[in-house]
């Protein structure tokens, strides 16, 4: 049994008032004065829990630090020389996504020093021609636009990406033949790796400091872990 599991097993022994001492054995944590510690400062299993999590998600980033916040090249919403790193991990058909599109605009009006790197990763069915026009679009510096036309239209279908090109002022016959280029073949596998690394399980996920998130969790959440980045 693993510490993670060993202490989420120890929560469930207090919840239930600890019917079974066999439970709590299991939790390796038979000592009698811990387990009276324990049983006086319940709020400390959450607390540990929590930390463990945080380590294991730095861990994590330390695998893939070298490459995760370097973007393919004009993927970038927000200051592309910003010393504010915010990544996140996007699909063009994920409705919790698109309404997340606000937040990170919020975000970046709110510090002019942000750099959001969006890494394409599609991950529900049809959403892989959307991401490829996507990262065409950033060879043609037209990535925001493409980026926000994309869910304004609201359609992975072929006529909905050609409307949203058409919107962003994409050049289209260079951007069809852009999207399937080798480099943005490459860029997708890449982002698959990262996200299967760090152990993103949907979209959209964030890195915001030295914090793994994952959900549309709001521009408060996002913008409490960028500050705790900053100041640590």
């Amino acid at each position: 049994m693993t510490l993670k599991q060993s202490l989420l097993t120890a929560l469930i022994a207090l919840a239930a008032g600890f019917a079974g001492a066999g439970l709590w054995s299991m939790a390796g944590l038979d000592d009698t004065q811990t387990r009276a510690y324990l049983l006086e400062n319940p709020q400390i299993l959450p607390e540990m829990v929590a930390a463990y999590e945080r380590g294991e998600s730095q861990a994590k980033l330390a695998e893939v630090a070298d490459g995760v916040s370097e973007p393919f090249p004009g993927a970038v919403l927000g200051n592309p020389e910003g010393s504010v790193t915010l990544v996140e991990f996007s699909d063009y058909n994920c409705t919790y996504c698109r309404a997340s599109l606000p937040h990170v605009k919020q975000l970046i009006a709110d510090n002019p020093d942000l750099r959001v790197v969006l890494r394409e990763w599609p991950i529900f069915d049809g959403s892989e021609d959307a991401a490829r026009m996507a990262l065409a679009a950033a060879k043609q510096g037209k990535f925001a636009a493409f980026h926000d036309a994309m869910f304004e239209v609201g359609s992975s279908s072929a006529a909905g990406i050609e409307a949203a090109a058409t919107r962003a002022g994409l050049d289209l016959e260079r951007a069809q033949n852009d999207a399937g280029s080798e480099d943005i073949t490459a860029e997708l596998a890449r982002n698959q790796q990262l996200a299967r690394t760090i152990g993103f399980t949907g979209t959209p996920s964030w890195i915001a400091g030295d914090q793994v998130i994952e959900g549309a969790v709001g521009p408060a959440r996002l913008a409490e872990a960028l500050d705790s980045g900053e100041s640590s």
